[in-house]
């Protein structure tokens, strides 16, 4: 990475002081930038083009609004996407829009903020942004942040208005443009700028206002599923793309499996939509184990739960346990087959009407009824899903469904009554995954089954007749899985199409 200290000459600071009117002071640690050198760097430069194309699905960002704006007559709603975060010193994470502002703008410019303005007022939204660091000022080769020589160029206001079809204006304008409204006329989705939180008093309509964007986001539209079965489709090539790899991944690091599922997800899509679970064998029974520095052995299972965050930011959230030397045990099948008929029973219950937790209940009546037969629990499922003693849940500790869509967790601030407790609709979402989770050291476990951990998740749509499993591309039958490694594993090796 090269180093943001300039590679020009130190100021003789001795004969020139640094600010004085021959240098311009540009920050902490950095020497001053002699004015010659400025007239000469800003000079010279063709313009650099941006894409100006408009957005496919500005159409759409502009109903969200008006949709939005429904909800809260004579409020102006102020919507940031936040900046960069560190990383580390003077290095940051890469930059990723906050959801409810993309799903609001398709805007991917760092800091910006949108602002919907109360019916009849013009313009009913304006999209501020920061100003391009062009060759127009010496921030184009100092500012190693957002200068256009170190990070590339950015849209400035005409180009962000004709990319996002909305109304622009200079961030700098934001404050001046607000601070005239009344407090209470106002709600702002904080945590995502320190600068608008700082600027704008907290009150009772900022939560409502992150209430009701998850309640919008509930129902995907037809756009939306389809990038949705994108990201879901660059992420079944993602698993093939591990199953070739296992053969040599044996002996080694997890990091291995999280290396190969992430190259594609960079190359076709945007990123992953999460840190990657790479779990082999007693890592499985561990449900956010994203350390992925384990040992791959043969004769164990991989718990691979993972997905592709494609380029309008929707994100696949698939899971596939997979006997790593191609073929499960007795025992591995024993329980994954258990696992396998809670789901089935679970996708089951999906469909327009039900509750959301209908399909939970449905899984743990399976799981409950498996784990009896298997003389893992000495009580009947009648009396082990009892709310004040579920027993079957020391071995499947979490939901079987969250909503899916921008984020990989979805809609987290709508009210209970529109989503855990609430019914299924047309448009929904949701993952179904059950899970069986064995602890290498649970003495209320077999010693064959110890260590055993399977989690099988897909991706669904709830549809007028019932619903539809976007992610069906991946098998998910015991057999159909041995049968897909062989397959895969004597075919070609990995090539993503370059």
């Amino acid at each position: 990475m090269a180093s943001e200290e300039p590679g020009y000459p130190d100021p003789d600071v001795s004969e020139e002081h640094p600010e004085s009117e021959h240098w311009i002071w540009t920050g902490t640690h950095r020497p001053p930038l002699p004015r010659p050198f400025v007239e000469y760097m800003t000079r010279d430069w063709a313009t650099r083009a941006v894409e100006e194309t408009a957005h496919p699905a500005t159409v759409r960002t502009a109903a969200r609004r008006a949709a939005l704006r429904a909800r809260f007559p004579g409020k102006t709603l102020v919507v940031p996407t936040g900046g960069l975060k560190v990383r580390a010193n003077d290095t940051d994470f890469r930059f990723r829009p906050g959801s409810d502002f993309f799903w609001l703008t398709a805007c991917d410019d760092v800091d910006a903020v949108v602002v919907v303005r109360p019916e009849g007022a013009s313009p009913e939204a304006t999209l501020y942004v920061e100003e391009r660091r062009d060759p127009t000022s010496h921030r184009f080769f100092s500012d190693g942040r957002y200068g256009e020589v170190w990070v590339g160029p950015r849209r400035g206001l005409a180009e962000a208005a004709r990319r996002w079809g909305i109304d622009t204006a200079p961030m700098e304008q934001l404050e001046k443009d607000l601070v005239s409204l009344p407090p209470e006329q106002i709600a702002t989705l904080r945590g995502y700028s320190e600068a608008v939180d700082t600027m704008l008093s907290a009150n009772e309509a900022d939560a409502e206002l992150a209430t009701e964007l998850s309640e919008l986001r509930l129902v995907k539209d037809d756009y939306e599923i389809d990038r949705l079965q994108e990201a879901i489709d660059m992420t079944a090539r993602c698993f093939a793309d591990v199953v070739r790899a296992l053969p040599e991944a044996i002996g080694r690091n997890e990091r291995v499996i999280e290396g190969v599922f992430n190259l594609r997800a960079r190359v076709e899509g945007n990123d992953v939509g999460y840190s990657t679970i790479a779990a082999a064998g007693s890592h499985a029974t561990i449900l956010h184990w994203t350390r992925n520095d384990g040992e791959v052995r043969a004769g164990d299972l991989l718990l691979l739960d993972a997905g592709v965050e494609g380029h309008e930011l929707y994100t696949a959230d698939v899971t596939r346990t997979l006997p790593i030397s191609g073929t499960f045990s007795p025992a591995q099948r024993e329980i994954y087959s258990l696992v396998l008929a809670a789901q089935e029973a679970a996708i089951a219950e999906v469909r327009p009407g039900a509750g959301f937790r209908d399909p939970h209940h449905a899984a743990m009546r399976v799981l409950a009824q498996g784990l009896y037969d298997l003389g893992i629990l000495d009580a009947e499922p009648e009396v082990s899903m009892r709310t004040e003693l579920p027993m079957h849940s020391r071995y499947t500790l979490h939901g079987v469904s969250h909503m899916l869509g921008i984020d990989v967790h979805d809609c987290a601030h709508a009210r209970d009554t529109s989503y855990y407790m609430g019914s299924l609709q047309v448009g929904f979402v949701l993952t179904v995954e059950p899970g069986l989770y064995f602890q290498p050291d649970d003495l209320t476990v077999p010693e064959r089954y110890r260590g055993i951990g399977v989690r099988i998740e897909d991706d669904v749509v709830v549809t007028e007749d019932g619903c539809r499993v976007l992610s069906s591309a991946l098998p998910r039958d015991p057999d159909a899985i041995e049968e897909w490694i062989a397959r895969v594993q004597s075919g070609p090796e990995l090539s993503l199409g370059l």
